[in-house]
């Protein structure tokens, strides 16, 4: 699993009890998530379909710097699949886990459309290609 994107705890990001507020890290999967899928999928038009069970396993603190990662697990004809697993970049303590966010790519009527992608493809590679048909 890659983990790209961090984020700083700040006191805006806490709940009551000085931890990390669930609703603040659920926004940051759910963009990163999108980023990923509109990158694999090569199209922006994608939507949040399903997110399974969410296991918070602990919290982070302000002033705590947290990592997101995201791995693509299956190709759907209209979806793709991931997991994520959110943790504390300093300790590597695991902070939350998500089995399966389900995106699927939309068509400009509004309704799922094929996205014809089959693997996890890296935009380094992309760019190799076009260089090669030049």
């Amino acid at each position: 699993m890659n983990f790209h994107t961090r984020k700083w705890i700040k006191p805006e990001d806490l709940n009551p009890n000085g931890t990390l507020f669930g609703g603040s890290l659920l926004r940051w999967i759910d963009e990163e998530a999108a980023i990923y899928a509109i990158i694999q999928l090569d199209h922006h038009h994608i939507v949040t379909k399903y997110m399974s069970e969410i296991n918070f396993v602990s919290s982070a603190r302000q002033g705590d710097i947290i990592e997101l990662g995201i791995a693509a697990t299956r190709f759907g004809t209209t979806s793709l699949t991931m997991r994520c697993e959110v943790r504390n970049k300093i300790t590597r303590r695991s902070i939350l886990r998500i089995d399966e966010i389900v995106f699927v790519s939309m068509g400009d009527d509004g309704r799922p459309r094929p996205h014809g992608k089959t693997e996890v493809t890296y935009i380094k590679d992309r760019f190799a290609e076009g260089e090669e048909d030049e």
